[in-house]
């Protein structure tokens, strides 16, 4: 199991993700990204799924047309972890 973050330290991974932020009312992070259209949009989505199969962290996300959603925190260990960093920078990198 991974260790969930401490408050200071979530706040100074947060400084190094462009567009994220912590999520309202949970120990979680969230960010919204908008494509082109639904193609680019669920393409993204396939690599970054094939992405999570490998860590073996899956997002939270939701995708109407260009838009999808995530949410990322790592249940098992109750809040924001290393993957969710991780994961982040990946998705910003894609």
């Amino acid at each position: 199991m991974t260790t969930k973050l401490s408050t200071k330290k979530r706040q100074e991974a947060l400084k190094t993700l462009r567009g994220w932020k912590k999520t309202k009312g949970r120990n979680a992070i969230e960010k919204n990204f908008i494509f082109k259209d639904f193609k680019t949009a669920f393409s993204w989505m396939t690599k970054i799924a094939f992405i999570a199969e490998k860590m073996d962290h899956h997002p939270e996300w939701f995708n109407v047309y260009n838009k999808v959603e995530v949410k990322l925190s790592t249940h098992d260990s109750g809040g924001i972890t290393e993957l969710d960093v991780t994961m982040a920078k990946e998705m910003n990198k894609s």
